[in-house]
């Protein structure tokens, strides 16, 4: 298992340990740091599907309301 040294704000640690006391600090570290990976790489994704859907875009002819509401009206005959 390895070792992390983090320096925070003393009133971090403070609430910190409030919080979480009788608990395990490094497991509750541990799943802390688990949450933030899995965040960081659901934004990732995010970022990743936004670019894909705007070069997409780019590439695309504009349709005007007019092709939009006649494609509607097609669709439903």
């Amino acid at each position: 298992m390895a070792t992390v040294n983090f320096s925070v704000p003393d009133e971090v640690k403070a609430v910190f340990n409030s919080v979480f006391a009788g608990r395990n600090k490094s497991a509750v570290i541990a799943d802390l740091m688990m949450h933030a990976v899995e965040e960081e790489r659901i934004r990732q994704r995010r970022v990743q599907a936004i670019d894909r859907l705007l070069e997409r875009r780019a590439k695309k002819k504009p349709v005007t309301s007019k092709e939009i509401r006649e494609a509607r009206k097609e669709l439903r005959s």
